[in-house]
């Protein structure tokens, strides 16, 4: 495209959305799509996916079918679209059959090109029918990981969009995601593009983002340390189950913070008002199995703690990037403890996936395993899983505190003697007990005091052989076999340990109380003074106006926006139309109820 229509597609970003440029890979997208070619797009959390094809879809003003795999995404999405004057419908099973058919009349008629559509419905034969009737000019599968067997997240129900190449063969694919790696990448292109789709993979790197793992010895304990150093700001604490979700945030209210818990066991509407409470009100903890986030556009979340471990690298990464999306520091914290690694290969050996796939979701673990013993720089680790290259962040844990690697072939060997004196037979907590010297009742039941590896590590801790044992697996010297009840198993170069013809080197073990130092990003997030009066002013004001209009908080103004206005301070209509995210259909909306409020600072 040249230089002319170049400044158009910028005219067009500051009139519709109020942005002067566009960010990295967004102009690249979308002019692919105006050249009517398909793309693949994986993009880190927070770049901006959304504009990548709502802006075409205005500009082209032909019909835009947009595929979204939840409720509360559709119904945020079309809120901000709407809010920006554009025309948008919406179906789906959470609106009664009259409003459905209300909106898809606005569509079929003309009226509306832009229509949100969860996939099952999309892919009824009824629909595609009358589908077939219209003039298409672009579907979007956002999320579109889902779609692949190969990736976190597949959905079933996805997986029906691979027809829509076949049935509707001259309009645009456009397919996003925040998280896939070549395989999933691979297959996505496939299922949705016979392959020919162009692929744009912008980078995945978040510097703004801490990285941090620590130890799971006394969560909650650690938690409130942590949350001490975060008052009054908003985040999200990640838990496994649906107690342990429920468990926390109870502990966290006793203990004095604002918290709410969300899992898939609460009713629609309490998920729903949770939801909402997030959006809008500051310093609001959110604890939260993995049903909650994909969708959320909170630009100031302020950490993501995983209270458990989550199940794959790539789940790890989509969760973290809820963080920090406004640019400005923010810390991920993963508390990662034996117990949890073994729990989470039990849900793999349990679940209902062909073998193949199984085989995928331990690699994936492993990966995630790797990920947390590493000794190198974590953001390192993390963008080269996804084929990225790049350089030692100096924010992450291992680059502010570089740990130290010591030779612990001798302790190693105590434990793999333990295990093969033992038959393979027993878990991790009976050789810990066996090697400690403890004499517990199994150890007399069995008659393991007599064994020439009970008490050869009583001088270690409980911790420091589990953070060993927890090594050893993922180093591949040990295995957890889920089918003999999870007892941890020698695998091939044990022997060559124990035999003393290899060493084994690994992280020091350090016993820390205290999770004070865990967090680079433990300085303000805004400044103290005029500025930030009038930022949080301007929060409340925006506050004010969501309730009334029934959306959330970022649907009125982003806090980006917020901050610029807070720094431009604008007088005028005009000035008014400088601050980033004002656009013509903002500045005529809100520009009286803000300028009132910007006139007393």
């Amino acid at each position: 495209m040249n230089h002319l229509i170049n400044n158009d597609l910028n005219c067009k970003l500051k009139n519709f959305f109020g942005y002067d440029s566009f960010r990295p890979g967004q102009l690249e997208i979308i002019q692919h799509l105006l050249n009517g070619e398909d793309v693949l797009a994986v993009m880190p959390t927070g770049a901006g996916k959304s504009l990548c094809f709502q802006l075409p879809a205005l500009i082209q003003n032909f019909k835009t079918i947009i595929i979204s795999p939840l409720v509360a995404l559709m119904n945020d999405q079309t809120a901000a679209l709407r809010d920006l004057g554009v025309e948008v419908e919406l179906i789906h099973s959470g609106r009664d059959y009259e409003e459905n058919a209300q909106s898809w009349r606005n569509f079929a008629t003309g009226d509306v090109k832009i229509l949100y559509m969860s996939p099952e419905r999309l892919m009824q034969t009824r629909m595609l029918a009358a589908l077939d009737s219209l003039d298409i000019g672009m579907f979007v599968v956002d999320e579109a990981h889902c779609i692949s067997k190969w990736g976190a997240g597949f959905r079933p129900d996805y997986e029906a969009l691979s027809r829509l190449r076949v049935l509707f063969p001259k309009t645009i694919l456009a397919a996003f995601t925040a998280t896939a790696d070549q395989a999933t990448r691979v297959d996505i292109n496939q299922k949705l593009s016979g392959g020919s789709a162009r692929q744009i993979l912008k980078g995945f790197g978040r510097d703004n983002l801490s990285l941090a793992i620590y130890p799971k010895k006394e969560l909650k304990k650690n938690l409130i340390e942590y949350l001490n150093q975060k008052v009054h700001q908003s985040g999200i604490v990640y838990c496994l189950s649906r107690n342990e979700t429920d468990e926390i945030a109870e502990y966290l209210n006793k203990e004095g913070f604002n918290a709410i818990s969300y899992h898939a066991g609460k009713t629609t509407e309490y998920r729903n008002s949770a939801q909402d409470r997030f959006m809008t009100e500051d310093g609001l903890i959110m604890v939260a199995t993995i049903a909650f986030g994909m969708g959320i556009d909170k630009s100031d979340i302020r950490f993501v703690i995983h209270a458990s471990l989550p199940g794959s690298i790539e789940a790890y990464y989509q969760e973290i990037g809820r963080a920090g999306r406004d640019g400005k520091p923010a810390d991920t914290v993963l508390f990662f403890g034996l117990s949890d690694l073994i729990k989470r290969q039990r849900m793999i050996f349990e679940g209902e996936g062909a073998d193949q796939f199984k085989v995928l979701e331990y690699k994936r673990l492993e990966a995630l395993t790797g990920y947390c013993e590493t000794v190198k720089c974590r953001k390192v680790v993390l963008l080269s899983y996804f084929d990225e290259e790049s350089v030692p962040c100096g924010n992450c844990d291992n680059c502010v505190t570089p740990p130290i690697v010591e030779d612990h072939t001798t302790q190693a060997i105590i434990i793999l003697s333990a295990i093969k004196q033992t038959g393979e037979f027993f878990g991790t907590s009976h050789i810990i007990d066996l090697v400690r010297g403890s004499e517990t009742a199994k150890i007399k039941e069995k008659g393991h005091s007599n064994l020439e590896s009970f008490g050869k590590g009583a001088r270690y801790s409980k911790s420091f052989f589990q953070g060993l044992i927890r090594q050893l697996i993922s180093s591949g010297i040990l295995r957890v076999n889920l089918e003999r009840f999870g007892a941890v198993q020698l695998m091939q170069n044990a022997d060559k340990i124990v035999e003393g013809r290899e060493q084994f080197f690994a992280r020091a073990h350090v016993e820390r109380s205290s999770t004070k130092t865990i967090s680079p990003n433990t300085g303000r997030v805004i400044e103290e003074g005029p500025e930030a009066i009038l930022f949080q002013s301007l929060k409340a004001l925006r506050l004010e106006i969501a309730r009334v209009k029934g959306v959330p908080a970022y649907v009125v103004f982003s806090d980006r926006t917020l901050q610029d206005m807070s720094v431009k301070k604008p007088k005028t209509k005009s000035d008014f139309l400088l601050v980033t995210g004002v656009g013509n259909k903002k500045m005529s909306e809100y520009y009286d109820s803000f300028s009132e409020l910007l006139k007393l600072f």
